[in-house]
């Protein structure tokens, strides 16, 4: 009876130690899989989009970005949104920002492949830069450089909150100009245009307390050779700030980036999030241009204007800026996009409103 019952201990413990000893290696060839997988398609996309001319990035492992973000402990989540999480981590003695896509929805893959293809070929100071990826998951992880302060669109909601340091029209000016170089790099840096196509607030985050970075390709699409614009039967984006022709139609270029970033400048002059802007547009049966216009029409200017900015505007020349601002803002949201400037037009006429602005803020 002794030696049946250790011959059969023995063989639960072999059975055991064999189980597991299976199970590492199912989940190394698993890993393996992935990683080939993943890796082929970054590869194939990359080639594809910027001819083999790409910034060089680190190959991470699941293991190191869980113990760089606690095991994706919820009190490190920066932002998210239905698609991610952004995370703050530590890795090598550095911060870091760890964007992690939710495996629930599978369609996201097609989102983080964009993400790391676009991502890989900016050389921009205001695009936040992609450090690396871990491709042995289902959907690949990314890691990007630190970000500090969030983003501006809870920077806006934020403002009356005493923690937060409010936004004057100096800083709004620069995250403008510093965002429309971005933007214009897109459009004018690469062989063929890239547009953004889903430009908003939530997308700019700071690395410093007010060094502004374009960040989530998710969306974004080179124009191809030859042609002026993109069709496509689904429309996706984000109310407010897509452009008409795009709603109406599906057909979108370098011209929908201006109008978006024609409703980020309308976010900026109000303090106001853009569907809010956009409802009250709606209940005068008006586009936000008009309704902007109204106020103008009306010698009610400084109604719509962030109180915060009205109480930073003490002399004549700022106000001169402030007109301008606001001029170009409509501009940018023109109904018909051959009338809206280009992100080069807006981003030079950006720093000269800047410029001049600083140069009344010193007299």
């Amino acid at each position: 009876m002794i030696k049946i019952k250790i011959k059969h201990s023995v063989f639960l413990i072999n059975r055991f130690a064999m189980g597991s000893i299976m199970r590492k290696f199912k989940d190394k060839t698993d890993k393996r899989a992935l990683m080939t997988r993943n890796g082929a398609t970054v590869l194939k996309e990359l080639i594809a989009s910027s001819h083999g001319k790409y910034n060089p990035y680190r190959i991470f492992s699941a293991k190191e970005l869980e113990i760089a973000t606690n095991n994706y402990e919820e009190i490190k989540i920066i932002k998210q949104d239905s698609t991610y999480k952004l995370y703050k981590g530590f890795w090598q003695e550095r911060l870091i920002s760890v964007m992690r896509f939710r495996e629930s929805n599978r369609d996201e893959h097609g989102s983080c492949i964009n993400n790391i293809v676009y991502a890989a070929q900016m050389s921009h100071n205001h695009i936040l830069k992609l450090i690396g990826c871990c491709l042995e998951t289902q959907i690949p992880i990314l890691a990007f450089e630190s970000v500090e302060f969030g983003n501006l669109h809870d920077r806006i909601l934020s403002a009356s909150q005493p923690q937060i340091e409010p936004l004057l029209m100096k800083h709004r000016l620069k995250i403008a100009m510093d965002i429309a170089h971005a933007l214009a790099y897109l459009h004018f840096g690469f062989p063929r245009p890239i547009v953004y196509r889903d430009f908003k607030t939530a997308h700019i985050l700071f690395t410093e307390e007010n060094v502004a970075k374009l960040f989530d390709f998710s969306l974004s699409i080179s124009i191809p050779e030859g042609e002026t614009h993109i069709t496509t039967d689904t429309v996706i984006g984000t109310w407010g700030y897509s452009a008409p022709e795009y709603l109406s139609t599906g057909v979108f270029n370098e011209k929908s980036d201006v109008y978006g970033f024609g409703a980020f400048l309308f976010e900026l002059l109000t303090g106001q999030i853009i569907s809010d802007l956009l409802k009250a547009a709606h209940n005068l049966g008006c586009p936000l241009e008009e309704y902007f216009k109204k106020f103008i029409e009306d010698n009610s200017f400084t109604e719509i204007v962030d109180r915060i900015i009205i109480q930073d505007i003490l002399c004549l020349r700022k106000e001169q800026q402030l007109h301008a601002y606001a001029q170009l803002m409509s501009e940018c949201l023109k109904q018909s996009p051959v009338d809206r400037p280009t992100m080069v037009d807006v981003a030079k006429k950006l720093r000269q409103i800047y410029c001049s602005f600083m140069e009344s803020h010193e007299s």
